[in-house]
């Protein structure tokens, strides 16, 4: 029976706390808003509890200047800045030859997520990348998970998603699909698995 192991992208694949924090401030730039240290944004970037255009942005909602303005940082910079998390490359090769499907859901921008996907050299590992602006709406919502079930056919029960925050946890909830949080990512939970290898065994077992 086909599983799927679904996988959020920065934080759990990739470490793009840098690129993220520097683009943020480099849409604060834009609109005169003053730099945000950069640590601050990898603390608050999964916080469920605020409103992001309002914190990072001060507006209501995400517009396309910002969308812009981030892929314009995010296009010329992911090069210097990205970088899979240490045993990423070869817990993907072993899960695909055990037979494994695997899927990306991220609140990135598609533009943005393929770039970084590409660039690291792991896209063509996924059977599908499902990013923010292919949904009505991101996570902590459970579109995403819908949509990767939907373009692989497969159940909830046949899925597992790994993500680092609390939005990913949310929308596991939400679609009813098991969850495992890690945590050398931008969030930190005591009861998260902490090593690539503890999180293989979890997968493989």
């Amino acid at each position: 029976m086909n599983k799927v192991i679904i996988f959020d992208m920065d934080g759990t694949l990739v470490n793009s706390s840098l690129t993220i924090a520097n683009a943020i401030n480099y849409v604060r730039g834009k609109i005169n808003l003053p730099a945000i240290d950069t640590d601050l944004i990898a603390k608050t970037i999964n916080d469920t509890t605020i409103s992001s255009s309002k914190y990072f942005y001060n507006s209501k909602k995400f517009t396309k200047e910002h969308e812009k303005w981030f892929s314009e940082y995010y296009t010329k910079n992911h090069k210097n800045e990205l970088a899979l998390y240490d045993g990423i490359y070869e817990l993907l090769i072993n899960l695909k030859e055990n037979n494994f499907k695997l899927a990306v859901a991220t609140n990135a921008y598609r533009k943005s997520a393929v770039e970084s996907l590409t660039f690291l050299k792991i896209m063509n590992l996924f059977d599908t990348v499902v990013c923010h602006d292919e949904v009505e709406q991101g996570k902590p919502y459970p579109d995403m998970l819908f949509k990767v079930l939907d373009n692989l056919n497969l159940e909830k029960e046949n899925a597992v998603f790994v993500g680092d925050g609390s939005r990913d946890k949310t929308a596991s909830r939400k679609a009813d699909i098991d969850y495992i949080m890690v945590n050398w990512g931008f969030s930190q939970y005591d009861d998260a698995v902490k090593s690539i290898n503890k999180l293989q065994k979890i997968l493989m077992s």
